[in-house]
């Protein structure tokens, strides 16, 4: 059975889609079968991977509203070998209203991925930046949360609400949920403020917090206007070898915490 993991933040901006199609590419380079799944009505993991939102088939959409639908029609391939996808679709937006009225709303995305779970070693999750039903589905659905936050300012700015979230999560629907990790994005060694942001991190998720960090890179702010991840855009990057890095201390902890 596959590890589910939602990559979660409720500020958006933080690099939770650039961390969603970038850990997962290096994970399949490295060997793992991974499939993506985009619920956030934007769509960003979508368009970065490449897929046509217009003329799709089946979609995250028709995963969570249709009920008799077969979860492997919503599986598309990318360009990237061992990787797939579940793309979002503009039906999205209304998904929301849909759910309302339909029964055992919050379990619709746990129960469609039993059955696509074990085809995969990963499967990961973009949530929208929100607390939404679309939100729950998944929170409800995974093992762990990853958060990416980024090294700005106002970074610590509702972590403590995000927490909160999770736990509200873990009693009311999931009782098993962890936080994976919490992984540093548009990091600036240079910059004071990065550093300080990483110290305050550090003291908030103590060992949570992985010791790669995600750096500001062109290439890497570049990459999804091509459709493509950072390994495929440009291996060289300094963006590529940090994630492939950060893929690297994933599998590493994966291994150390059984």
């Amino acid at each position: 059975m596959g590890k589910a993991i939602a990559i979660f933040n409720q500020k958006g901006g933080v690099g939770k889609t650039t961390t969603n199609i970038n850990l997962a590419a290096c994970l399949a380079l490295k060997g793992k079968k991974v499939l993506v799944i985009d619920i956030d009505p934007q769509g960003n993991t979508t368009s970065g991977l490449g897929i046509p939102k217009k003329d799709l088939g089946n979609t995250s959409y028709d995963l969570m509203i249709e009920e008799d639908i077969n979860p492997l029609s919503t599986i598309y391939h990318t360009s990237v070998r061992n990787m797939d996808i579940i793309p979002a679709s503009v039906d999205l937006a209304g998904a929301e209203i849909e759910l309302v009225e339909i029964d055992g709303r919050e379990r619709r995305l746990e129960k469609a991925l039993n059955a696509i779970r074990p085809l995969y070693d990963y499967v990961f999750i973009d949530c929208p930046p929100s607390l939404s039903l679309l939100t729950i589905n998944a929170l409800t659905a995974v093992d762990s949360v990853l958060i990416p936050i980024q090294c700005e300012f106002y970074a610590l700015e509702g972590v403590t609400q995000l927490v909160s979230t999770i736990e509200l999560v873990r009693k009311s629907f999931n009782p098993s949920i962890k936080i994976q990790g919490v992984i540093l994005s548009m990091f600036d060694g240079r910059a004071n403020l990065s550093i300080q942001v990483a110290e305050e991190v550090k003291k908030f998720f103590g060992s949570k917090l992985y010791a790669t960090v995600i750096p500001r890179n062109v290439r890497l702010a570049e990459a999804p206007s091509y459709g493509l991840p950072i390994t495929s855009y440009d291996p060289h990057s300094k963006g590529a070898r940090a994630y492939m890095a950060f893929a690297d201390e994933f599998l590493e902890a994966e291994v150390n915490n059984g």
